[in-house]
């Protein structure tokens, strides 16, 4: 890989020819220091620097409140052959709004553009640029020294994952969104009451369209102006970590929406996108894809990611969409996709891509996280690239939700025949390093809250959920909730209404949350929960076998030999009594945590605070337990000091 360019805060931010080198050999990563638009003394002259990529122009200008929005007066040049336009404006300063009129060599296409590369933008539905001074002083060294152990396979991971703009709302200032500095102590206290390890960020990345959620991004280098400034957003940032809450960020390399101000036909050409339908324009989501084989296009989506880590101080980013990249016949018809240069279904050129931005980030960043979302079996995602991998760090187990939910909304009658749902997963749960998800793509689109998807009465409904977030936390993998979830909201998300916040006035969902705090603080604190999330050697059957009863029981293990976790799962109805379980150790084990606990809204049926073994032999360990299974419940068990193996 060709050697990267870092430009020093003392040089100068006009392009020099190195730059445009690298640029346009697709290895320049810091492109938001260069393009853009940038405060600048020439020749003692205050003004600014503005610079596009438009090789297909046949003139590019700059307009705006400067200007009385002419498209004459400030003529951009264009910088040889690398298809850059550049120019400075005297006394253009921090607030300015502008675009740039791009005139195509083709057909005389003429089109007012927003910059691509600009870090703010006017708040929609307006659409130009805001030149931006996004300098901040960070107040997270602390942080920022130590995060790597945080971010590392045997930290343990919990996320809550949340749309920043309908969290929460403010009911005395008409029921609007909070901003981004308004948010940052409101949104710390929470998660930290909540014992959550992270927060991710569905995209707040610049977008016209707010229903989109951010997925539909225009500004890859902005947070969306609804909440503040660049400024609020990295104070928001910085808050969190202070607090030691790490945040991920929804990233969208996969596609860009289709509005004319934005990337779209940028020069009057197919510029960042490709020009066949067949491999440009996504079905599914009427946007266009973009073409990875373009040098150019590289060094702006990796310098995009990079601006995030660098700038923004970003903990990871969750790639979105990566089985759309990874295959040209993705969601299309027979005939409406073209084969690569092998006959094969595979998007090679987005391959290259992503193992490029792996290797770019570890190199640079090595002490944050990437994350798949990837919902196929393409083999290796969280795998190195030098053992054939895609060089993530993690990847969403889409798998997993899938079968849990579906066994999950069985009536527990019929549960019997479905365990195979729950077990499955372990034939493959150490192929990847794998985040086990409960999204926001789980609770949209009539597919029903979380809570609505459990059988049964409310009772019932409750003690499904809860059963499902311990037996969630129970498996391998790192987890992540999307909010409303913790405390039971019964309705869909809806992305224009705040939380039902007012919920919590009533036990069952005081309950529920209280259980989502309670299992993170073990997950947190308990070594064997997370320490092997990602090593088959952290997860062992006591018996999965038991399904005429709905019952499973396993245990977790950490890095040492007493380090161990007993979960007993009953998913039915039932209370099961003198349930025998075999265990490794003799002695005592305490039921620490047990979902059916009054205290969370349950039957209060559980162990009187843990059992003794008896010395009888059972599922091939030389040890068991007399348990009572509470119903539709997850109990948690550990060996107190002094239990061994004799």
């Amino acid at each position: 890989m060709t050697a990267t360019y870092h430009p020093s805060h003392t040089e100068s931010t006009l392009l020099t020819e190195d730059d445009l080198y690298l640029f346009n050999e697709g290895s320049h990563f810091y492109l938001y220091e260069k393009l853009g638009a940038h405060g600048l003394n020439q020749n003692g002259v205050e003004g600014t620097y503005f610079a596009v990529w438009a090789p297909n122009a046949a003139s590019v200008s700059v307009k705006g409140d400067f200007n009385d929005w002419s498209r004459d007066r400030h003529p951009l040049t264009l910088r040889g052959a690398s298809g850059i336009w550049e120019g400075f404006v005297p006394d253009v300063r921090n607030g300015s709004v502008y675009k740039y009129h791009v005139v195509s060599q083709h057909n005389g296409y003429e089109v007012e553009k927003a910059d691509p590369f600009a870090s703010a933008y006017e708040l929609p539905p307006k659409t130009a640029s805001v030149v931006w001074n996004d300098a901040y002083q960070w107040q997270d060294a602390e942080w920022m020294a130590t995060r790597q152990q945080r971010h590392a396979l045997d930290a343990p991971i919990a996320i809550y994952e949340l749309h920043l703009g309908s969290w929460m709302h403010v009911p005395e200032a008409d029921n609007r969104s909070f901003s981004y500095r308004e948010l940052a102590p409101k949104l710390t206290n929470y998660v930290q009451q909540m014992d959550f390890t992270h927060v991710e960020f569905l995209p707040i990345t610049e977008h016209p369209f707010y229903g989109s959620w951010g997925y539909q991004t225009s500004g890859y280098f902005a947070p969306t102006s609804r909440f503040g400034t660049p400024q609020d957003f990295m104070y928001l940032v910085d808050y969190l970590h202070q607090h030691h809450i790490g945040v991920i960020l929804d990233w969208v390399p996969s596609h860009f929406p289709v509005d004319q101000h934005a990337l779209a036909h940028f020069d009057g050409t197919s510029l960042y996108e490709h020009a066949d339908p067949r491999q440009g324009f996504h079905p599914d989501w009427g946007s266009f894809i973009f073409n990875y084989g373009r040098y150019e296009v590289q060094s702006f989506l990796i310098s995009s990611a990079f601006f995030w880590l660098d700038k923004c101080h970003i903990d990871g980013l969750r790639v979105d969409a990566v089985a759309s990249m990874l295959y040209r016949d993705y969601s299309r018809e027979d005939g409406a996709w073209i084969p690569n240069e092998y006959g094969g279904r595979e998007n090679l050129e987005a391959i290259a891509f992503l193992r490029r931005f792996n290797e770019a980030v570890y190199t640079h960043f090595p002490d944050v996280q990437t994350i798949a979302e990837e919902s196929t079996a393409y083999p290796m995602v969280s795998r190195p690239i030098d053992q054939g991998g895609l060089g993530f760090g993690m990847k969403w187990d889409m798998g997993w939700m899938h079968d849990t939910l579906s066994y999950f909304s069985q009536d527990p009658l019929y549960r019997k025949y479905h365990q195979g749902a729950l077990t499955f997963r372990l034939i493959y749960a150490f192929h990847e390093n794998f985040v086990l998800p409960l999204s926001h793509d789980e609770v949209v689109h009539l597919k029903g809250s979380l809570l609505t998807k459990m059988p049964g009465d409310d009772w019932q409904k409750f003690a499904n959920l809860r059963s499902l977030y311990g037996y969630m936390y129970a498996q391998a993998g790192k987890k992540l909730l999307f909010m409303g979830g913790e405390f039971g909201q019964w309705g869909e998300w809806n992305h224009n209404a705040s939380l039902d916040w007012h919920l919590l006035q009533y036990p069952m969902h005081q309950g529920l949350q209280r259980w989502v705090a309670d299992l993170n603080q073990f997950y947190r604190t308990a070594s064997a929960m997370h320490e092997l999330d990602c090593d088959p050697a952290g997860f062992e059957w006591i018996d999965c076998q038991d399904a005429e009863h709905s019952v499973l029981t396993l245990l977790r293990r950490g890095k040492t030999a007493t380090d161990i976790v007993l979960a007993v799962c009953n998913f039915t109805p039932i209370p099961r009594y003198n349930y025998r379980v075999g265990v490794p150790f003799h002695g005592f084990w305490q039921e620490v945590l047990n979902s059916d606990a009054v205290t969370y809204g349950g039957s209060g049926v559980g162990n009187w605070g843990g059992k003794t073994t008896d010395a009888i032999p059972c599922n091939d360990r030389p040890f068991s337990l007399d348990l009572t299974l509470p119903p539709l419940a997850v109990a948690f068990f550990t060996p107190t000091a002094g239990a061994g193996a004799v």
